[in-house]
C-alpha cells in the first residue's frame, strides 16, 4: 500500500511520524510523498493548543480531497488521543483513529481493515518507553531529532501533555546511543536531542539526572558534528551538564529553555517549580560558563491572574536578559486544565496585545544580537540552495524551523549537509548575510 503521512505540530510529533512510517515500511508498504497517489493518508495532529486544533481539523477535511475510492484515511496523534471520542463521531469520512501509542500496531490494523468499516485505538500509555524499531527519515538525513523520553511529570496548570502522552519515561542509554549510531551512518551530523523534558532524563530509570553523561557518550559517535538540546527545565540544568555543554565541542552553544513567565506570581499559578531566582542563576551559571551560549526561551501572556503589574515584570526581564532567540505565546485555555476554571481570565485583546509588545521588544534584541556578528566567521550548515545560486544555513546557534536563517553566497559548490565557514557581512532581525570563505575557523 502507498501511504502519505501528513505531520502537525513540533519534532516530538515529526519523530512518531517517521517512526510509523519505519514500522509501515518494514511490513512492506510504500511511504510516499504525494497524497493524490496513495492509497493511505496518515494525519499526524496536535492538540495542545486552540490554534494547533484548528489547524489539524483544518489538515483533516483538507486531505478528504485526496481520499481515493477505496482508500483509507488515518488519523492519530494527540488530537485524537485527546478527542478521538468525539471526533470519530463528528469525523464520519476518517476510516480510522490512533492515539499516540498504537503505531506499531498500524500494519495489523490495515491488514485487517475492511472497507467502510470504520475503527478506533486508543491505547493507554506504557508503563516504559516504547521501541519501535528503525525510524524512516523523512526530513534532510544531515539533522534529526532523538526522542531520548515520553510523557512528562511537570504538571504545569495550563498543559493537557500529561493526559495525552501519560507519565515521563526515559529511554534507555543504550538505545538512544544505538539509534544515533544509525542516524550517524545514514550521515545525520546535527543530532537534536528533544522530550517534553529533556533536563529530566533518567531520573525514573536510574535514580539520578543523566543527561549529561547520555550527552558525553554520544559526543564520542564519529560523524556527528553539532549535539543540540531542547526542551530543558531551569531547575534541573546541573552544573554537570553545563560543563559539558562548555567543554565538549561538538555540542552546539544553545539551549532551549522554555521559562513561560518572569513574575513569581503568575510562575506559582503555573505550578512551575521555578521562581524569578531560579530562573536568574541558572542564566547567569550558563552565560559565565559559556560566554557566546544563545538561549532560546518561550512567554505565555495572558495566563489567569496576569496584571498590568506581572505582565510589566516580564516586559522588564525581557528587557534585561535579552534572550537570543525569544517566542511568546499567549495563554490558551484548555479544557480539563486547573488554569481554564481560574478565575481572572484575561480578555483575548489584552492576551495579543501583551505579546505584540514582547514581540517588538525582541525585534530590536535580535537585530543588536546579529549586528555583533558582523564581520565574524560562523560555522553553518547548508540546507538550501537558492534559484540565483546563493545559499541559505543555519549557524550552531540555531536550530531548524524556529531561529535565524543564514543566506550567503559562495565560489565553492556547496551541497545541502555541509558546514562551511561563514563570514558575517550584514545583519537583520532573524536573518544574517555573508559570504563563504574556506580558510578562516568558525567562532566558537
Amino acid at each position: 500500500m502507498n501511504i502519505y503521512i501528513e505531520t502537525l505540530g513540533c519534532a516530538k510529533n515529526a519523530s512518531d511520524s517517521e517512526v510509523a512510517a519505519g514500522i509501515l515500511e518494514a511490513a512492506g508498504h510504500k511511504i510516499i510523498n504525494d497524497p493524490g497517489e496513495a492509497d493511505g493518508i496518515i494525519v499526524n495532529t496536535c492538540g495542545f493548543i486552540n490554534d494547533a486544533k484548528k489547524e489539524s481539523i483544518s489538515r483533516i477535511f483538507d486531505m478528504t480531497e485526496y481520499k481515493k475510492k477505496g482508500g483509507i484515511l488515518i488519523v492519530s496523534g494527540c488530537l485524537s488521543q485527546r478527542y478521538g471520542e468525539a471526533l470519530y463521531e463528528e469525523m464520519p469520512e476518517v476510516d480510522i483513529f490512533l492515539g499516540v501509542n498504537d503505531y506499531p500496531s498500524l500494519p495489523e490494523i490495515l491488514n485487517n481493515h475492511v472497507q467502510g468499516k470504520r475503527e478506533k485505538y486508543f491505547s493507554i500509555y506504557e508503563k516504559g518507553f516504547l521501541e519501535t524499531g528503525r525510524r524512516k527519515r523523512m526530513n534532510p538525513s544531515f539533522s534529526a531529532t532523538v526522542k531520548i523520553a515520553e510523557g512528562c511529570n511537570n504538571i504545569c496548570a495550563y498543559c493537557v501533555i500529561p493526559s495525552i502522552r501519560g507519565p515521563f519515561r526515559s529511554k534507555r542509554m543504550e538505545d538512544v546511543i544505538s539509534e544515533a549510531l544509525q542516524l550517524a551512518d545514514d550521515g545525520c551530523k546535527e543530532l537534536i536531542l528533544i522530550a517534553q523534558d529533556v533536563t529530566a532524563y533518567g531520573l525514573d530509570l536510574y535514580g539520578e539526572l543523566k543527561l549529561a553523561a547520555l550527552v558525553k557518550e554520544l559526543c564520542n559517535i564519529d560523524g556527528l558534528q553539532w549535539i543540540r538540546l531542547m526542551y530543558c527545565y531551569e531547575d534541573r540544568i546541573t552544573d554537570e551538564l553545563i560543563a559539558v555543554m562548555a567543554n565538549e565541542e561538538k555540542v552546539c552553544h544553545y539551549i532551549d529553555i522554555p521559562i513561560q513567565h518572569a513574575s513569581d506570581k503568575v510562575l506559582k499559578a503555573m505550578n512551575r517549580r521555578s521562581t524569578k531566582a531560579s530562573i536568574l542563576d541558572t542564566l547567569a551559571r550558563l552565560r559565565n560558563a559559556i560566554p557566546d551560549i544563545h538561549i532560546r526561551t518561550t512567554l505565555i501572556t495572558g495566563f489567569p491572574g496576569e496584571e498590568n503589574q506581572e505582565f510589566e515584570e516580564l516586559v522588564d526581564f525581557v528587557e534585561s536578559q535579552k534572550f537570543e532567540r525569544l517566542g511568546v505565546f499567549t495563554y490558551s485555555k484548555e479544557e480539563g486544565t486547573p488554569a481554564a476554571k481560574m478565575k481572572k481570565q484575561v480578555r483575548e485583546d489584552i492576551k495579543n496585545r501583551r505579546k505584540d509588545i514582547l514581540m517588538t521588544k525582541q525585534l530590536e534584541i535580535a537585530l543588536s544580537s546579529n549586528e555583533q556578528k558582523i564581520g565574524t566567521f560562523l560555522e553553518v550548515i547548508v540546507e538550501e540552495i537558492e534559484e540565483d545560486g546563493s545559499y541559505v544555513g543555519r549557524s550552531r546557534y540555531d536550530a531548524p524551523e524556529i531561529d535565524n536563517s543564514v543566506i550567503f553566497s559562495s565560489d565553492v559548490m556547496c551541497m545541502p549537509g555541509d558546514i562551511v565557514n561563514v563570514r558575517i557581512t550584514d545583519a537583520y532581525d532573524y536573518d544574517l548575510i555573508g559570504r563563504m570563505e574556506e580558510d578562516n575557523e568558525p567562532a566558537k
